[in-house]
């Protein structure tokens, strides 16, 4: 899932926006340094939040030959870090920072059978895909679960497209993904590439190592940006460097160091590297890991986790704090 990226930053012109179903916006930007996007790239994008600069990464939709309109298509979420708010506030003319087209995703060419599996708008990262092997020929099933139709975005497109080679799961119509079924029809020539919500995609790695299928052949995306348990308000301490600080339910516990002076290492952002890592000395609460580096063991351990996106809860349900935790989850650390 790891791919060396050059960055060129840039300036995009919005020129159009439109929203496309529920909470969901689409916008169609124009670069000042356009370059051709791959199925499966991203883009960088320079959003303010609360009058700070951070960036946050998005799926290119479509883009045109040469890369002069790139589309990305943002579900607001306003229990994440902000970046969807930032998006959803853009009016044609607007301009924004952001990087040339990047890949950490890739569509290899040249496999047997493919199953691309999308949960709500995780479509953004396979609609490129399954357009290019639906042109090559190739042998694929496009898979689309969501809540309900109407906050699935591009669905009466893509089935119009794809039809026999599209399954759509809606949970509010009776059909929902059954992740074992999906999984059972995979062969060790089939490659998967998911994109989705954190519980999807773990449902999908459990299954997959159960049945001994490949593991290099499961490919994910992810932008760390969902979890097991809404965010709450916690408080991580680094002892050596005699800090304190609170992460809001809007800022990721990496950034909030940051903020507080600590030198951080860190690459993807998005929970897939491990390069952000950090030991944990104790924890008062429990653990939200919305990484996609550490196996399950390694985050029932407790003893280390992916500080670039995930937080520490009250409780173990995300709902109510345990008899010893009176307060914010406090989680204690040590940096590199």
């Amino acid at each position: 899932m790891a791919a060396t990226n050059i960055e060129v930053w840039q300036l995009g012109t919005v020129i159009e926006v439109q929203t496309i179903a529920t909470d969901i916006q689409r916008v169609v930007v124009e670069p000042s340094l356009p370059r051709k996007a791959e199925p499966g790239s991203h883009i960088d994008v320079m959003v303010t939040i609360d009058g700070n600069k951070d960036r946050r990464s998005y799926s290119i939709v479509e883009s045109n030959a040469d890369g002069t309109r790139l589309v990305i298509s943002v579900l607001k979420a306003p229990l994440t870090r902000g970046g969807s708010l930032f998006i959803h506030g853009l009016q044609p003319g607007d301009r924004m920072e952001i990087t040339q087209p990047l890949q950490n995703f890739p569509l290899r060419i040249g496999a047997k059978r493919y199953i691309l599996l999308a949960g709500g708008i995780g479509i953004t990262a396979m609609i490129n895909m399954a357009r290019v092997l639906r042109n090559l020929r190739a042998d694929y099933t496009l898979v689309y679960a969501g809540r309900s139709r109407g906050a699935m975005a591009y669905l009466d497109e893509l089935q119009e497209l794809h039809d026999a080679n599209m399954l759509v799961h809606i949970d509010d119509e009776g059909t929902p993904l059954d992740v074992g079924n999906l999984v059972d029809g995979a062969t060790e020539d089939t490659e998967l590439y998911m994109c989705g919500p954190i519980r999807l995609m773990d449902a999908v790695r459990r299954a997959w190592t159960e049945r001994e299928l490949s593991y290099p052949n499961l490919r994910y995306e992810t932008f760390g940006n969902s979890g097991w348990y809404d965010p709450e308000e916690f408080i991580v301490k680094v002892p050596r460097l005699g800090l304190e600080v609170p992460v809001g339910r809007g800022r990721s516990m990496l950034e909030a160091l940051e903020d507080a002076g600590a030198d951080m290492m860190f690459d993807c952002r998005k929970g897939e590297c491990g390069l952000c890592e950090v030991k944990i000395l104790s924890l008062e609460g429990a653990l939200d890991h919305r990484d996609v580096f550490y196996s399950t063991r390694q985050k029932n351990a407790t003893e280390k986790m992916a500080c670039c996106v995930s937080r520490a809860v009250t409780s173990k349900t995300g709902l109510a704090a345990e008899a010893s935790v009176t307060g914010p989850a406090v989680v204690t650390i040590e940096v590199p």
